[in-house]
């Protein structure tokens, strides 16, 4: 049977990162909807992802995308996080949002548009350096839309050997995440469209290099826990961003469309030991809230993961595996619906009382006053968002 004492510690020791551009305006191709009170700046951003942490409890770091949260000196950002309570987490580059990617960043068949790419992602090395954080995470938009219209070997060749020179410049104790996507903004290859050819790529350049999840990148269907116990496996899971989607890339709040799958990721996780504190595999939020309040949404994401990991904890691991061994199919399934549809609010609620926290961070949130505060405070100037 499981050992709640062990679960409430695992669930205290659990650490999610919040990403910047969850806090800045976002929408979709059609519109960008603002909203009062929005950062104006990566300073205001990490405010706002410091409220996070203080009504959960485990959100500790905030991920920084570049040129987005550029700013003239990192270390003062870096402190600027620590001060109000949090820390720079992982460097993301922006290899998309440029005239000249047309048609590719780093696969470009222009050398210069290649070294421009590329030499910004060592940029992203500086800047992990100089925050103090130990991963940068890479996606790259790179594809082409019709047969023919490049060497599809080429382009493998020419991200080959642009992920060589950044793994090579990265620092002692950093981590270079390769993440994927199957399809957009290109529909008839993307460079980097599976976990297989990412796990590739990673193997090729050394055990610094991992692969990255985001649960939003797969075709609806798609069975993300065997890709995650696969990777799991080979030691080759970097890390998660997670998202919910209803179709593809729809980077709605974590567990909002299938919860149930939220859950079974983490059984695999939970199953592999690398859920906690010494664990390598980084647990990210990539999420854009378009119509929803930006750190009510992070909060409840973030409870959301909080709630798949309890109940992927609770899964009776004995039972499971008895049953497995025996071939009993629907006892062994029992196991896992058993454990998904235990209410593990109450745990939560006495977890969080145990770490000083709220009961509940959502309503502690909207009591505390913070979001008038910045409504009010916020007047003036540009909100952040995407730059699009």
């Amino acid at each position: 049977m499981t050992d709640l004492g062990t679960v409430r510690a695992r669930l205290r020791e659990q650490r999610i990162e919040t990403a910047s551009w969850a806090y800045g305006n976002s929408g979709t191709r059609f519109k960008v909807f603002p909203q009062p009170g929005v950062a104006r700046d990566p300073y205001e951003k990490l405010d706002d992802a410091a409220q996070v942490h203080k009504f959960t409890g485990v959100a500790p770091s905030v991920a920084l995308h570049i040129p987005w949260d550029k700013v003239d000196d990192y270390e003062r950002l870096a402190k600027h996080a620590d001060s109000v309570g949090v820390s720079v987490g992982a460097i993301n580059p922006n290899t998309f949002q440029e005239a000249e990617y047309r048609l590719g960043s780093v696969c470009n068949p222009d050398p210069r548009v290649r070294r421009k790419a590329t030499d910004h992602l060592l940029e992203c090395v500086e800047i992990a350096e100089a925050t103090g954080s130990s991963i940068v995470s890479l996606w790259f938009a790179d594809g082409t839309n019709y047969p023919g219209q490049d060497d599809i070997c080429a382009r493998q060749d020419r991200l080959a050997a642009a992920l060589s020179e950044t793994y090579d410049a990265l620092g002692d104790g950093m981590r270079m995440l390769l993440e994927y996507k199957f399809f957009e903004p290109y529909f008839y290859t993307m460079d980097v469209p599976d976990w297989g050819t990412s796990l590739a790529h990673c193997i090729a350049l050394g055990e610094r290099a991992e692969v990255l999840v985001d649960t939003g990148h797969h075709a609806p269907g798609t069975n993300i826990e065997f890709i995650v116990s696969s990777l799991l496996r080979l030691q080759r899971l970097g890390g998660f961003h997670f998202n919910s989607r209803f179709y593809a890339d729809d980077d709605l709040m974590a567990g909002a469309a299938d919860p149930y799958q939220l859950f079974r990721i983490m059984h695999e996780v939970v199953s592999a030991g690398v859920l906690g504190e010494g664990s390598k595999v980084a647990f990210m939020l990539d999420q854009c809230h378009n119509i929803e309040p930006k750190v009510q949404a992070e909060i409840r994401s973030v409870m959301n993961v909080q709630e798949a990991t309890a109940k992927a904890l609770l899964v009776d691991g004995e039972a499971l595996r008895a049953a497995q061994a025996s071939g009993d199919v629907l006892g062994a399934n029992a196991v896992l619906v058993d454990a998904f549809n235990t209410d593990v609010r109450p745990l939560l609620a006495e977890v969080r009382e145990e770490m000083g926290l709220d009961r509940d961070p959502i309503t502690a949130y909207a009591r505390s006053g913070y979001y008038d505060k910045v409504v009010a405070e916020r007047v003036g100037g540009q909100s952040a968002g995407w730059g699009a």
